[in-house]
């Protein structure tokens, strides 16, 4: 991937744990230095690895005179079920015959993991065709966070179809 550069940067959340500080809280005053600096971080962790993991990881890095404690964690199913899978590559086939779907390791959080808790069983299809150009990786969470209305038409169809079989069985 170094080969790559900065081209494999949408790739590195999917092969490591990550970690950014997200809220930084310290002093009351601009002339007086805190005597306690707070940081949160948002670590997301890849399938089978723990919060004693990713602590283990920023122990090396930071080392071990800054106190860490998790506050929160929300783990994912415990395995993959890729049951519906080639359903869900069919219809993408079906509204792009050039398409070649994949599985993909989703490098954020959504609520499947509530329904995870009860055993229940979620996929996130997200069919979009973009256009040539669009970095829509960049637009994630960002100020103009959008897609083209092209795209949104394509997954709607998609979707569309993905429940009409799902309710036929």
């Amino acid at each position: 991937l170094d080969i790559l550069g900065e081209k494999a940067r949408p790739f590195d959340p999917l092969l490591h744990n990550t970690v950014n500080a997200t809220i930084i809280q310290g002093g009351e005053k601009i002339n007086v230095i805190p005597s306690e600096i707070i940081v949160e971080l948002d670590g997301r962790l890849l399938p089978g690895y723990t919060p004693h993991d990713i602590v283990l990881e920023l122990r090396d890095v930071i080392g071990d005179d800054v106190d860490l404690e998790v506050s929160r964690y929300d783990p994912g199913p415990p395995e993959s079920d890729m049951t519906w899978f080639e359903g869900l590559a069919e219809i993408l086939r079906e509204v792009d015959p050039g398409a070649i779907p994949i599985p993909f390791l989703m490098p954020g959080v959504s609520d499947a993991r509530f329904f995870a808790r009860l055993g229940i069983q979620t996929y996130g299809f997200l069919p979009m065709r973009m256009p040539e150009g669009f970095n829509f990786i960049q637009t994630i969470h960002a100020a103009d966070e959008r897609i083209p209305v092209d795209a949104l038409e394509f997954g709607s169809a998609a979707i569309y179809e993905a429940l009409r079989r799902y309710h036929v069985e």
